[in-house]
């Protein structure tokens, strides 16, 4: 039996039963309409890949109709019937966007083959459309750069999960390569061609979440112009990456329960379940069980997203890394910037060897990018190390302490902290804000304080 919601649009009552008979014979689910307006009243209150409707249709013609489902639901997909079967009308259909033509009668094998062929279309216009910017890549374990005992022991667990359907939670500091494990696990699984959908549920206003991650139906708020599909419904068949999943509001997380429970979600707007099926992937640089005895997030969806934990270790715990991930990022940066005689001297490894990096690898791609963009001559020299690497290691440990020294004070304190947020989210001031949790206003007022200016090493 094969999928897909169709409507056809018939003033021909007796016709309209057959071909709807046909298309549910052969498993679709299908409406139908005797006349454009009830058409469009149809698709307002749920959304069908596929219409079917005559060109001559009593009020509204039916080119009239395919100009408007063009307009206001432009991933449905068009079929024109008429019996009328000239050339011109053909060609007029066809400028106006449909996808193809029928004449009537029509044969129950040539509508068969037409809705297989046009729901195979849209099949594949979905997956373009994710797979695209998933894709550039091959992404693999081999790709996860690094040989410490630590890391090699993740991508065991990770690799021996990937063939598997179970959830996976993935935990570590920010910085640490969870979206790159993340992908590495999808594209070593029977899923790898399909899509591989993130959603950052710390990024997006708590207002947007539940449209984006389920979907919405047109007129279910204000800005609803169109049914829209959700990341979820958009990764059916594939993997969805929850990233940041300890972000998520109490409430989102009883529909995140429901869908890795039952596979079901329902769009805002819609009181009709719709069978989804997703693998689930999450991340958080949060300690999740702090949260749930806070009451911050629900206990039983903590259990049913730690199936398979595998968490990340820091940089700092992984320093032998360090020269694999200088040589790529270097390599990968001077490339990038076309500087391909830059060196960078053995004698200065040691200053990122010593260094905590509270970043992570984020932090160490960005420091290298730097150097490779602002270096003066054809070597790294000193001097252009940013001053935190430039300092003797107690000075380097200081900066992560909480409080205020003898040596260090409070203000200092602050404009580090300050600077290495900015520096870890690439001197944006909206995620350098999250990560300190305060206001960007609030951050940009502090910047103005200290002194910072953007892009300061």
């Amino acid at each position: 039996m094969e999928s897909g919601r169709i409507l056809v649009v018939e003033d021909d009552d007796s016709l309209r039963r057959v071909t709807q008979a046909q298309l549910q014979k052969c498993g679709y689910q299908t409406a139908a309409a005797g006349h454009a307006l009830e058409a469009i009243e149809i698709l307002e209150k749920e959304p069908h890949e596929v219409v079917l409707a005559d060109i001559h249709l009593p009020g509204m013609s039916g080119l009239d109709l395919l100009r408007r489902i063009k307009a206001d639901y432009p991933d449905t997909i068009v079929v024109m019937i008429t019996a009328f079967g000239t050339i011109e009308t053909a060609v007029e259909a066809m400028k106006c966007g449909a996808y193809d033509y029928l004449t009537k009668p029509v044969h129950p094998d040539e509508l068969r083959a037409l809705v297989s062929r046009v729901l195979e279309r849209h099949r594949l216009i979905q997956e373009v459309r994710v797979l695209r910017s998933s894709l550039d890549e091959k992404y693999g374990f081999e790709n996860i750069i690094g040989n410490s005992s630590e890391l090699l022991q993740v991508l065991d667990s990770a690799s021996r999960v990937a063939h598997s359907d179970a959830t996976v939670l993935i935990l570590g500091e920010t910085g640490t390569g969870k979206e790159l494990l993340a992908k590495a696990i999808h594209f070593n699984s029977p899923r790898r061609q399909q899509p591989f959908v993130i959603i950052n549920c710390g990024s997006i206003p708590r207002e947007l979440l539940e449209s984006e991650l389920f979907g919405h139906i047109k007129g279910s708020f204000t800005g609803a112009l169109a049914h829209k599909k959700g990341k979820v419904e958009i990764a059916d068949g594939g993997t969805v990456f929850l990233d940041e999943i300890g972000e998520m509001p109490l409430d989102l997380q009883v529909r995140i329960l429901r869908l890795i429970q039952e596979r079901e979600i329902e769009k805002v707007g819609s009181t009709k379940p719709q069978t989804v099926d997703v693998r689930i992937i999450a991340a958080t640089h949060r300690n999740l069980q702090e949260l749930v005895a806070d009451h911050r997030f629900r206990e039983d969806l903590y259990y049913r997203l730690a199936v398979i934990p595998i968490e990340l270790p820091p940089l700092r715990h992984r320093h032998g890394d360090i020269p694999v991930f200088l040589q790529s990022f270097l390599d990968r940066s001077k490339s990038k910037h076309r500087r391909p005689d830059l060196q960078f001297p053995p004698s200065l490894v040691p200053l990122l060897e010593k260094y905590p990096w509270p970043g992570n690898v984020r932090e160490l791609e960005n420091v290298i990018e730097r150097l490779v963009l602002l270096s003066r001559s054809n070597e790294v020299t000193l001097a252009d190390l940013p001053e935190f690497l430039r300092q003797p290691g107690p000075a380097n440990e200081s900066r992560k302490a909480t409080s205020a020294t003898a040596e260090m004070s409070l203000e200092s304190v602050e404009r580090d902290m300050i600077l290495e947020a900015l520096r870890l989210h690439d001197w944006n001031r909206s995620k350098a804000a999250r990560h300190l949790r305060v206001s960007r206003k609030t951050l940009v007022y502090r910047m103005t304080k200290h002194n910072i200016k953007m892009g300061e090493l």
